[in-house]
């Protein structure tokens, strides 16, 4: 999740989101009851959960984590605060690992900064956490295998992996391009069984080698809408209409302009202007890569440790996550035959795609300042609204029909709040609406204030927050 320590904030990301959107919005009428399934069996917990990110708390400017006197002296104060558990993240973009790894090199010093000489800053963590009762979740960069910025990483190291495994995407004139030509961070083909297999390694080995509570895959996705339109996920697809649809035409495809036509860039960032016959088969395809990945990943944490948690964490707008190739709802939702919210990349069969029922926990980023649908005229009488705290719970509570906790997140630094009060008003309403609790991103912007849009500690807006 480090692109949103160093993003350009939540105002244009929303308004991205909203001009990607393809929805219909229902207006509820009180004379006639919700034609909507009820969420039925609700388990609600209140677990505070807090993130971790490895690069801005142990190698960041402003990060002190590298120390462990501070590792104890913010469990202690996080503690004090309130919070139950931390996502600690043990691997980052460039695919190094914050542990000794027999897959990737670990990453000991940056920017100046080193971890002590002699300390595994995973297994230190984890264990003065679990002196304090914390619950701790793992955390991977599962489909990002290189840092741009530093030239780091298996696409930038490895000749196979950057000339065949690294992620093709279309840009504006159509040109396939490797997606780290773009300046984006080092996106790997999901479907490439190697990559696969690399994610599945790193999985098993942080299960295996410390006593933890949950693994949670992060980036479990493709780059955006833009990948990836490698050879390999053309001959894929083919394979993939021949086997689903039986289309003997398939090998014919214009290749990728049958997929999308032409491309146009809006807010920054490469879209579909026109599509081709293969568009919405295209996307549930892509879904399906992802789905049949967290099937596997899934069986193997509980073929290391059966009563593992295993989770995700993914963004709260579902309306547009297709893009980004996943279905995070339950098999027991179909957005293509859904009346009130039809959605218009869908396509029969894609509920198939929802992969809830793989999980034990889900995460959703709730990372707006819009708390209640009625705080604006535009959405006070709309069902759901995915770019509200409250809209979005709603909505991932719909969608993913109660078949796991559902934690919801708030994003305390990258985001606008107009005061702390704010803050501590959204995360009381998450404790109270999500059914697993709040997941809040991330202890940097909460002790550095220079990491944060208040410029202010925020241990205060935690403490109130969280109080029972």
């Amino acid at each position: 999740m480090k692109r949103l320590i160093y993003s350009i904030g939540a105002t244009a990301l929303i308004a991205l989101m909203a001009l990607s959107s393809c929805k219909k919005t229902v207006t509820p009428d009180p004379e006639k009851p919700d034609p909507k399934p009820p969420v039925v069996n609700e388990e609600r917990r209140r677990e505070a959960i807090v993130w971790v990110d490895a690069r801005s708390n142990v190698f960041g400017t402003y990060g002190r984590l590298s120390d462990t006197a501070m590792i104890k002296t913010t469990l202690d104060t996080l503690k004090e605060v309130g919070v139950t558990g931390l996502v600690l993240d043990l691997k980052g973009s460039s695919g190094y690992t914050m542990y000794p790894s027999n897959y990737s090199p670990q990453v000991t010093s940056q920017d100046g900064k080193s971890i002590p000489a002699g300390v595994d800053y995973a297994g230190y963590f984890i264990k003065e956490a679990k002196k304090r009762n914390f619950k701790v979740y793992a955390s991977i960069v599962t489909f990002v295998e290189g840092e741009t910025s530093k030239a780091r990483g298996k696409v930038f190291e490895d000749a196979q992996w950057k000339n065949e495994y690294q992620s093709i995407v279309c840009d504006v004139n159509g040109n396939r391009v490797p997606v780290t030509s773009t300046g984006k961070n080092g996106f790997v083909n999901p479907s490439i069984p190697a990559v696969q297999e690399r994610a599945l390694n790193i999985i098993k080995e942080i299960v295996g080698k410390y006593e933890l509570d949950g693994m949670l895959l992060d980036y479990g996705r493709y780059t955006d809408v833009s990948a990836d339109f490698s050879d390999f996920s053309k001959n894929d697809f083919i394979k993939f209409l021949e086997n689903k649809y039986q289309d003997s035409e398939a090998k014919k495809m214009s290749f990728p302009s049958d997929i999308v036509t032409s491309w146009k860039i809006s807010s920054d960032q490469v879209l579909p202007n026109a599509t081709g016959k293969y568009y919405k088969r295209w996307l549930l395809y892509r879904a399906t890569v992802i789905h049949d990945f967290f099937v596997k990943a899934r069986a193997a944490v509980k073929s290391v440790k059966p009563n593992m948690k295993f989770g995700t964490y993914v963004g709260a707008w579902y309306t547009t996550y297709y893009q980004v190739g996943v279905n995070w709802a339950s098999q027991d939702y179909d957005p293509f035959n859904d009346t009130d919210l039809k959605f218009d990349w869908a396509y029969p069969d894609y509920n198939k795609t929802g992969y809830a029922e793989q999980l034990d926990l889900l995460m959703t980023g709730n990372y707006f300042t819009q708390l209640m649908m009625k705080d604006n005229p535009a959405t006070a009488n709309l069902a759901y609204h995915w770019w509200s705290v409250e809209g979005s719970l709603k909505g991932g509570k719909y969608i993913t029909r109660n078949k796991m906790p559902l934690y919801g997140s708030i994003d305390m630094g990258n985001v606008d709040w107009p005061d702390q009060k704010s803050i501590s008003n959204t995360i009381k309403y998450i404790l109270d609406n999500a059914t697993g609790g709040v997941m809040l991103f991330d202890v940097v912007h909460v002790y550095a204030p220079q990491y944060n849009r208040l410029k202010q500690p925020l241990w205060g807006a935690l403490r109130e927050g969280l109080k029972k």
